[in-house]
């Protein structure tokens, strides 16, 4: 354990950039998944057919065939991505299919009558979903949603194919240097699971506060 505590800063470094390329790939995916979820449920055939064509292609490929499609397949079309973005970008796109689905359910779970009400008082349809639907869907999708981001925090390991120097990559790094495989491999072990933890327990406190307008 005296190499993982000599190496720690790198390690921690490492941590940053998974927590840096989750908390990205949350942000962009949960836009996606809005206006995903909203184009099925609202949108003229085309626009449900190319959302549900998005969702059906995104959650039957792997996530790594994603990022590698991203980085290295882009290439041929002469986009040259650096790591990180490709990163970024794979991975909202990814997760945000899957949290669509949940968004979508979640607008479904909104009772109809409230839409008519809120039509009848004179919002418009966009009054409505911001006012209205939205932010009843969004507790609702809050727990399962929860636990795509966790999900997607494991994930980041995936990015380490192409070269990005999150968690995982850092203590292959580490390995190829000192030949020294379990102390770091049990050492990111607990890094993720402390960081899955503390996600875990952010989500229920933000799902505890919603719960008084319930």
């Amino acid at each position: 354990m005296d190499l993982v505590i000599a190496n720690l800063p790198f390690l921690l470094k490492g941590a940053y950039y998974t927590l840096l390329i989750t908390l990205v790939s949350m942000f962009f995916g949960s836009i996606i998944a809005v206006v995903t979820a909203i184009a099925r449920l609202k949108g003229n055939r085309p626009v449900r057919w190319l959302a549900r064509a998005y969702v059906s292609i995104i959650r039957g490929t792997p996530t790594l065939v994603q990022i590698i499609v991203v980085y290295y397949g882009l290439v041929d079309y002469g986009i040259n991505l650096k790591p990180l973005t490709a990163a970024y970008i794979a991975l909202s796109i990814s997760i945000g299919a899957y949290l669509s689905e949940t968004l979508r359910g979640a607008l479904q779970s909104v009772p109809k009558g409230q839409t008519e009400a809120a039509y009848a008082s004179g919002m418009t349809p966009f009054q409505t979903m911001r006012r209205i639907i939205l932010p009843q869907a969004i507790r609702v999708a809050i727990p399962p949603a929860g636990n795509t981001f966790i999900g997607m925090l494991k994930e980041t390991s995936l990015v380490s194919v192409i070269t990005v120097t999150e968690l995982l990559r850092s203590s292959q790094l580490l390995i190829a240097q000192y030949y020294v495989y379990m102390p770091f491999y049990l050492s990111i072990a607990l890094m993720y699971w402390i960081m899955s933890t503390g996600f875990s327990f952010l989500l229920e406190r933000v799902e505890k506060r919603l719960s008084i307008y319930v």
